[in-house]
């Protein structure tokens, strides 16, 4: 879920967050912030400056190539994010962290399950149903890769840690709602705003699926394992077409036609989020507040 600028009509989906362990993490363009509530009620913040590749490097700004390293650069602030609140949260915040290596190490493993479970299994499965190789097959491979998501989500849902995380993932839908309605920030008024936002990363996951049944029924006829080196080697582009398909989405936000395509992908965060308390929400609004006022170098 991105953080964007009220005072932009067209805010950049170079901002983002999440939910942490007892927190939440907001990323500004120069900045991340992450707000953790202790077992002793404090709220610990923890900032620090983000230096995007594609400072360095402007090509990485365009197109397409921007999508492929928000991915990466996402991963990577947010393991960073995650070790820091599971410290934080055990009241173990001044814990030494993560080097590169070892978040990098952590990263390639993250996406190494995750193609396994969500790329190469449903591939198997499907295989087994002898479907062919044509458009049945791919559409087929789409919806059971989209049930082992719903499936995933809802067992992680049932688990205790999971349950506050997807509370806290509701507060920083509030509190970034609130911050875009101009509101001042405060619980009483960010309580009154939804749990669900259009541009929230579980979207980005839905959009995936749907432009991998797309991808791959344009890809021409081969055999098995080349079919099956498509669903690994064409990750990053389906990745970075799909962040341009959500970057359009958020342009055209309030067209009707967009409010009924991001509609799925509302639904789905029934699975991400619940409803938090105030105290999480207190939490989000801190992190919302300090990632604004580091942004505008107050």
């Amino acid at each position: 879920m991105r953080l964007t600028n009220k005072e932009k009509k067209e805010p950049s989906l170079a901002f983002g967050g999440q939910a942490v362990m007892e927190g939440v993490m907001m990323r500004s363009k120069d900045h991340m912030v992450v707000c953790v509530r202790q077992p002793n009620n404090e709220i610990v913040t923890k900032t620090e400056e983000l230096h995007s590749l594609s400072k360095k490097y402007s090509f990485l700004k365009l197109p397409f190539l921007r999508g492929i390293l928000a991915l990466f650069e996402t991963l990577y602030s947010g393991i960073k994010g995650i070790y820091f609140s599971a410290n934080a949260a055990f009241g173990d915040e001044e814990e030494e962290s993560l080097n590169p290596k070892e978040i990098a190490v952590v990263v390639a493993v993250a996406i190494c399950l995750s193609i396994l479970l969500f790329s190469v299994t449903p591939f198997f499965l499907t295989s087994l149903l002898n479907f062919g190789g044509g458009v049945v097959f791919n559409i087929v491979e789409g919806i059971v890769r989209l049930s082992f998501l719903l499936a995933y989500l809802a067992a992680v849902s049932l688990v205790g840690d999971f349950k506050r995380i997807f509370q806290y993932h509701g507060a920083e839908h509030t509190a970034i709602n609130a911050y875009e309605a101009g509101v001042e920030l405060n619980v009483e008024n960010a309580r009154k705003y939804s749990r669900f936002n259009a541009r929230c990363g579980t979207s980005f996951l839905l959009i995936v699926t749907l432009i991998s049944i797309l991808f791959f029924s344009l890809m021409p006829s081969a055999d098995y394992l080349v079919r099956l080196s498509y669903r690994v080697v064409l990750i990053p582009v389906i990745s970075a077409v799909s962040y341009e398909l959500l970057k359009l989405s958020d342009k055209y936000r309030n067209s009707t036609i967009m409010r009924v395509l991001v509609a799925p992908g509302l639904a789905l965060q029934h699975l991400t989020t619940r409803q938090p308390d105030d105290d999480m929400i207190e939490v989000a609004i801190k992190a919302v507040k300090e990632v604004e006022r580091l942004q505008k170098g107050m």
